[in-house]
């Protein structure tokens, strides 16, 4: 596994032991690459996880970068819990003949999931968020703020409140990214505060509630946090 934020020594000495599959994030694979470190030519198959963030205007041209490295013969898969049309029409310019599998309605929020909705005045939010967390109920929650600034204010109300937190976005190291889920996991902390830079792709086992302090814009993003 290869990602940025942390330094490179550990992640070339396992490349360099020999891989089958290399998970990777764009940017860090194409600098393994221009250092010629990394050499995709012998790659069979291309999976694109989380294919619609993957694919927006943010990623677009490393993915771009990445594709052109990559045997013109190969299988292509794409995998995400939503796609938009937009992201569906990048997603044709790379694909040849692409078949699509859906086994939820695009969009669609899981069953098994209760969801209630406070309505309360933006100036109540951090009452009614402190209120919330004296049920007993809630063991450990995951906490989205649209920002990074409102993540920092969150976290701080908590800390004045005892409640054992941490949080993470876009400004923190990935060490302390890293640091704080497992704080999460361990049960060492209660709340974690996050950008939605956390609502893909993790994984902490009975995780009891997520509380959306601020509404998304987008329902894809919804889906996601929750």
């Amino acid at each position: 596994m290869i990602f940025g934020g942390v330094k490179q020594h550990h992640q070339v000495k396992a490349i360099q032991r020999g891989v089958d599959i290399l998970i990777a994030t764009p940017g860090r694979l194409l600098d393994l690459i221009n250092q010629k470190i990394v050499t995709l030519g012998q790659v069979q198959i291309f999976t694109l996880d989380e294919a619609d963030r993957m694919l927006d205007m943010g990623f677009i041209n490393d993915i771009r970068k990445v594709i052109v490295k990559l045997p013109m013969t190969r299988q292509n898969l794409f995998f995400s819990a939503t796609m938009a049309d937009s992201i569906m029409d990048l997603a044709n310019g790379i694909l040849k003949n692409p078949i699509s599998i859906e086994v939820t309605p695009n969009s669609s929020t899981v069953e098994t999931i209760d969801q209630s909705l406070y309505t309360v005045t933006k100036s109540d939010k951090k009452q009614l968020l402190l209120h919330l967390l004296k049920d007993p109920k809630i063991k450990t929650a995951i906490v989205f703020s649209k920002t990074k600034h409102g993540a920092n204010k969150i976290a701080k109300i908590l800390d004045d409140a005892n409640i054992s937190n941490a949080a993470i976005h876009g400004n923190k190291s990935q060490a302390a990214r890293q640091a704080a889920l497992k704080a999460i996991k361990d049960k060492k902390i209660r709340v974690l505060v996050a950008t939605d830079v956390a609502a893909r792709g993790i994984d902490i086992n009975l995780l009891s509630h997520v509380i959306i302090y601020d509404v998304p814009l987008e329902p894809e993003s919804y889906v996601h946090r929750i």
